[in-house]
């Protein structure tokens, strides 16, 4: 049974949200404050966070920032704003998606189901190491090295540089990104994947492996060993 934390200030959207993920066989905690949400992550250790921007004390932003330190749970933001530059700032700060208020229930439900399935699918897979004149990526153990240097990425960084790596030379538009990384089911936006791939080349920190194909795409251009 996968676990998810649900941590907002608004007991209508609580109850609404767990009303959704209980039938769905969920085992579901709910906080309405950033301190309580804190605790509650680090006891309970979920599978998912839906986490609220706009909390009481500690905010969202910040539970995030300090969640980062420690964990690399699947977090999806819950947030009132609609300013772009609030989205990035949340997805920047470490949070693999976002869901703007009001949202239907039925779509959020769906894009939990697929997160956890990409999550489900990350924990066994086929190990292959893909070998290349910076880069390795060992898609077994989900470890990264730039000139054998070790490279910590993300959940959603690691898959989105092993989408791009595995088809080296061919571009991948945003929404083959999407498909392959969210799931084909993904209701967001493709802003997501320009924002981590951001974090993945300030990570990578080799200029040029990751190409921006404009209009179109990415394309990963590394040689292969």
């Amino acid at each position: 049974m996968s676990k998810i934390l649900v941590i907002d200030d608004e007991p209508g959207i609580i109850k609404l949200i767990t009303a959704y993920l209980k039938p769905e066989g969920y085992e579901v905690l709910t906080a309405s404050d950033g301190e309580s949400g804190l605790k509650a992550a680090r006891a309970f250790k979920p599978d998912l966070v839906l986490l609220d921007v706009m909390l009481p004390g500690l905010d969202g932003i910040e539970l995030l920032a300090r969640l980062r330190r420690e964990s690399d749970v699947y977090v999806i933001l819950l947030t009132a704003r609609t300013e772009e530059t609030d989205k990035v700032v949340g997805l920047t700060i470490g949070a693999d998606d976002y869901v703007t208020k009001p949202f239907s229930p039925r779509e959020l439900v769906a894009r939990i189901k697929a997160a956890l399935r990409r999550i489900k699918g990350a924990s066994s897979p086929a190990s292959e190491v893909l070998s290349f004149r910076h880069v390795r990526i060992d898609t077994g153990a989900r470890t990264v090295s730039v000139d054998d240097r070790p490279v910590e990425l993300t959940a959603i960084e690691f898959d989105l540089l092993r989408a791009i790596a595995e088809n080296r030379g061919r571009v991948l538009t945003r929404e083959q990104l999407l498909e392959k990384v969210w799931g084909g089911d993904y209701y967001g936006e493709m802003r997501v994947v320009d924002v981590h791939l951001g974090h993945v080349r300030q990570k990578l920190g080799v200029e040029g492996l990751i190409a921006t194909v404009r209009g179109v795409g990415y394309r990963f251009e590394d040689q292969p060993l």
